[in-house]
């Protein structure tokens, strides 16, 4: 049977939702279990890359709806620039979002325990501490979020832990080279939240959230963002010490114009969003070059 008039389909009530998990976010989550299966070449496992991938998709949606969430009760999403909030625009009530994302954190958690049986059941302690910190970014009495500490975490758990963690539980080691590849992953997943900090500086400066933007002014955001896209085309030439074909991610940094023209020329507030996009679309470019060439070169 088909819908009523007036009543809205299967698909047009999931709309918001779809939307609300930010879809193109997902790169982050995609790119360092790509590169870290990479390096774990020739030890690389399909059944384990796919339950890392699992684990990390489902951490970032997780970490999306608990942002939603936590903001949205707080009125931090009011006056937003950036897409539509699911309990800010009323949407969704506050706690179908909060199950939501504890939903996304109960699958990444199953989906991690195979990986802590065959690798090392203290992976589930590095789990439960991402788990932890997707929920405090905005959660909780003291979020680190609007403490300026977001692009830290950032680099930590969707740069070094998640390349890190993808190269152990298939190789169960960890070399010098996966630190150093574990590095622009992470850089180039901070400049994307540079980068939506910067659009949302005015709104989160006059709500309180002393995100690392509003801590370091709009000049010196700048900088950090043209820093972080930058240096992950001259880590990934160094790789070439280690996997030769690793150089070939440097082809990226043409992706890399367009926003760096944006954010160094001064654009704000809305005039930003196409610098997000362009963003997301390097970072997703970037490691899938950087993939290529370390898969190569193994």
């Amino acid at each position: 049977m088909g819908t009523t008039a007036g009543t809205p389909g299967h698909v047009e009530m999931l709309r918001p939702w779809l939307a609300g998990a930010r879809p193109k976010t997902l790169p982050a989550a995609l790119v360092p279990v790509a590169v870290g299966t990479a390096l774990a070449v020739p030890h690389a496992s399909a059944w384990r890359a796919g339950c890392a991938l699992v684990v990390s998709l489902a951490l970032q949606v997780g970490v999306n709806y608990a942002n939603d969430y936590s903001d949205g009760i707080r009125g931090a999403d009011a006056d937003r620039v950036g897409p539509t909030r699911l309990v800010a625009s009323k949407a969704a009530s506050p706690q179908a979002v909060k199950r939501a994302a504890l939903l996304s954190f109960v699958i990444a958690g199953v989906a991690g325990l195979p990986l802590a049986a065959v690798a090392g059941w203290w992976l589930v302690g590095v789990g439960a501490a991402a788990m932890v910190a997707a929920w405090a970014y905005t959660g909780g009495p003291r979020p680190y979020g609007y403490g300026g500490l977001g692009e830290l975490f950032v680099f930590v758990f969707f740069g070094l832990v998640a390349v890190l963690g993808t190269v152990f539980v298939q190789a169960e080691s960890i070399s010098a080279q996966d630190l150093v590849a574990s590095v622009p992953v992470g850089l180039v997943a901070v400049a994307l939240l540079v980068v939506n900090n910067l659009r949302d500086i005015d709104g989160d400066r006059a709500v309180g959230k002393r995100t690392l933007a509003v801590r370091m002014g709009d000049r010196n955001s700048r900088l950090l963002y043209a820093t972080c896209v930058i240096a992950p085309l001259a880590l990934a030439a160094l790789l070439a010490l280690w996997r030769p074909w690793a150089v070939i991610a440097a082809a990226a940094g043409v992706a890399a114009l367009g926003p760096l023209r944006l954010v160094i020329g001064g654009a704000k507030g809305r005039e930003l969003l196409p610098a997000l996009a362009q963003t997301g679309y390097y970072q997703l470019l970037f490691g899938a070059l950087f993939t290529l060439g370390l898969w190569i070169g193994a």
